[in-house]
């Protein structure tokens, strides 16, 4: 047992390097987490101060510009790079937790479909379709404008939208698994319907989870983002890059690099993590195992 693991590790680093993509996806993200945690360590000032003396300061290598605010500043005088530090914790917290709520659900709800079928199955994929007929957006603004908006109630009007995807992945592969052997065998020796579901089915549906769940997160940025830009997301004090993005709309003509850091944040974000998935995608396909 103990040789598998360094075998398992030496496969995983050797498709890692032998993928450019994923390695600069696995950077990337690498990159990113570490800013995020590290924020109140890396920000050279305040992301929230107010200074009326030294507003929109364009980044430091253009005239006027200033070491002291490398990517200048915006309408209030408040630091841009400071603000994208910042804004990285909550996007990587909206985008990873609301992501963790939709896989909570719908794996939960794509297993007992798929294991029970009949009455049940035709009830829950239902539920299914009634949630894809419904935009995710309108959806969203709706709920937000309903409860207002907060970065929890973000947190679960995203997870809400999302979780349809994993649920009718994971019921097309429960629908083959319960028909192979090893679950046959545990059905007839009287294991429990929860056992076979948690302890075989589960386990064999969890790597198609992680590569979606992966790209998903990336697309619950720019979800939120969007929603942060059109004022339904995160509101003040609190940063995020949607927000950064909304609060630099107006002055695109005059002072372009209010909205355009914040938004190379965001695309540099979500293509690591796209690169990213796609390098899990292979590296748990059981095909790329080469002896």
């Amino acid at each position: 047992m103990t040789q598998n693991k360094p075998s398992s590790f030496k496969r995983w680093s050797r498709l890692l390097l032998r993928s450019k993509t994923g390695t600069v996806g696995f950077f990337i993200v690498l990159f990113v987490f570490l800013v995020a945690i590290f924020a109140p360590f890396l920000a050279p000032h305040d992301p929230a101060a107010i200074n009326a003396a030294n507003m929109l300061k364009p980044p430091f290598w253009m005239e006027g510009g200033s070491t002291a605010n490398l990517l200048g500043t915006d309408n209030l005088g408040r630091d841009i790079l400071s603000r994208i530090i910042y804004g990285s914790q909550i996007s990587l917290l909206v985008g990873i937790t609301s992501v963790v709520v939709a896989g909570i659900i719908g794996v939960t709800i794509g297993l007992i479909a798929g294991y029970y079928g009949g009455f049940i199955d035709n009830l829950l994929m239902r539920l299914v379709d009634s949630f894809l007929a419904i935009p995710t957006i309108l959806f969203a603004l709706v709920i937000l404008s309903v409860f207002g908006p907060s970065v929890i109630t973000l947190i679960f009007v995203l997870g809400a939208t999302n979780w349809v995807n994993y649920a009718r992945l994971v019921r097309g592969e429960v629908l083959t698994i319960k028909e192979r052997d090893f679950v046959r065998a545990a059905r007839s020796i009287g294991v429990k319907n929860h056992k076979i579901i948690t302890r075989h089915l589960l386990p064999n549906v969890i790597s198609s989870f992680i590569v979606i769940s992966t790209l998903s997160v990336a697309t619950t940025i720019i979800l939120e983002a969007s929603l942060s830009f059109l004022g339904l997301g995160v509101q003040p004090p609190t940063v995020s890059w949607g927000s950064i993005l909304s609060d630099g709309r107006d002055y695109l003509a005059t002072s372009w690099w209010l909205a355009t850091f914040p938004g190379l944040a965001i695309t540099i974000t979500v293509l690591g993590i796209i690169f990213l998935g796609d390098w899990l995608r292979d590296v748990l396909d059981p095909r790329s195992i080469k002896k």
